[in-house]
């Protein structure tokens, strides 16, 4: 049986594959779509990240595909539908890169409130900006806000409770009576207090149609006054524009964006308005990417997919 791997895996895990299966590893797929649907036709199992889509056309020129295994947990990239016509199963890393995500959500958090390590050229240049930098502010005392409360958003309030944080929640699927929030000092709360009262807000939620666009200006404008937005969700939930505005105005202490509508951002991203910006962090959708999270994820897709296929008869 065959396997394609088009976008980039553990080398550990692709050869554990390789000494059962015929593996096509090629990271360069994702970026050459030809190429990939000429590849895919002979698949038996394909494995992606979250650039890799996996839609209508290529389960159509896939006809041997078994299973897709997601090196993540976001479908948003997988015609899930699609998959359960043709037959197909869906296998993502639940859980895997969790502690990559919730680090990077605290971390973030931290670098934002405290607004002092931006200094390093001053400093070395002799200048010495203290006094422009006494105003940072501790994390411990400040509530973080989790919008979805998940494995992730739980694993990311047990951090943020361990450093002396107040966590509520907002996550319409979860009871208030849920175990878990007892047991890690969580209170669920309606949206629209999570927003008025966070000092940190975290979003943990996927991008379907009740969520796109659920932090539009009107909610971000009900903001606490020098909030930090944490997004290592989904872009589409938040409304990129008026974060830039709300932003450039004050009215939000910072943001950390690992996701976006558009990736990689286009040429005159709202973004670009605030280059040099010391409130705001954005990086290139890797919060939950780390080496060790990716040994984990790689492993366990790996295990999982190779299972299947060995009771599909491989």
């Amino acid at each position: 049986m065959m396997i394609v791997i088009s976008e980039f895996m553990d080398e550990t895990a692709v050869a554990s594959l390789r000494d059962r299966f015929e593996v096509i590893y090629d990271p360069a797929l994702v970026d050459e779509r030809p190429r990939l649907m000429e590849r895919v036709q002979q698949a038996d199992a394909l494995i992606v990240r979250n650039r890799t889509q996996v839609d209508r056309a290529l389960l159509s020129a896939a006809r041997r595909l078994k299973v897709v295994g997601r090196l993540g947990v976001g479908l948003d990239n997988i015609d899930v539908a699609a998959c359960q016509a043709h037959k197909v199963e869906v296998i993502p890393a639940s859980g895997a890169n969790a502690a990559a995500v919730a680090e990077y959500v605290i971390g973030t958090a931290l670098v934002l409130l405290r607004g002092q390590y931006a200094s390093t050229d001053a400093v070395i240049d002799g200048r010495w900006p203290r006094t422009a930098l006494l105003n940072g502010r501790e994390l411990g005392g400040k509530t973080l806000g989790l919008i979805g409360c998940g494995y992730i958003g739980q694993l990311t309030a047990r951090l943020a409770r361990a450093l002396g944080m107040e966590v509520i929640a907002h996550d319409p699927a979860l009871a208030a009576d849920d175990p878990a929030l007892a047991r890690i000092g969580i209170r669920l709360t309606g949206l629209e207090e999570l927003l008025a009262t966070s000092d940190v807000v975290s979003l943990h939620v996927p991008l379907t149609e009740k969520t796109r666009g659920l932090l539009g200006r009107e909610r971000l404008a009900s903001m606490k006054k020098g909030a930090i937005l944490v997004n290592t969700a989904r872009g589409g939930i938040v409304d990129e524009k008026a974060l830039v505005e709300l932003l450039k105005a004050g009215h939000l202490g910072g943001a950390a964006i690992d996701v976006f509508a558009q990736e990689p951002l286009p040429a005159g991203s709202p973004f670009t308005a605030l280059r040099g910006a010391s409130n705001l962090i954005l990086t290139p959708h890797v919060a939950g990417v780390t080496q060790e999270s990716n040994k984990r994820v790689s492993a366990m897709i790996a295990q999982r997919v190779g299972e299947f296929l060995a009771g599909q008869g491989g």
